[in-house]
């Protein structure tokens, strides 16, 4: 039986500000922004080739906006990717070379912890 992960909810203080930055700065598709009633706001966001979403809203997690660490995107190519976000307005670390990989990190307004780690597989 797979086990397929699909969402991970975001905590957020700014709907609208997370919205904006993950679709344009970072460059996730915005496939869904529903409102269903004034406490519930979905909004779903994917990363160019990802099986896996975002979801950021009203009533989605009671996670304290700025606390989610250790989200992790897999790259072909960490310099590319870096370059990629500084060109759209996002603050980035430079590339940090570990015994198990190339990494690149940055947060999104609220605070929340992205890294890019480059991957060889095809």
């Amino acid at each position: 039986m797979d086990w397929k992960l699909e969402l991970v909810a975001i905590p957020v203080s700014d709907v609208d500000r997370a919205k904006a930055f993950y679709a344009e700065k970072v460059g996730f598709a915005a496939d869904h922004d529903h409102r269903v009633s004034d406490e519930i706001r979905f909004v779903q966001l994917t990363p160019p080739g990802s099986a896996c979403s975002i979801v950021l809203g009203l009533g989605i997690t009671d996670m304290a906006p700025g606390s989610l660490r250790g989200l992790q995107v897999v790259v072909k190519d960490v310099d590319a990717a870096r370059v990629e976000l500084l060109g759209r307005g996002v603050e980035v670390s430079d590339v940090q070379e570990f015994p198990w990989g190339r990494f690149a990190f940055f947060s999104d307004p609220d605070g929340n912890g992205w890294s890019l780690q480059e991957s060889n597989r095809e």
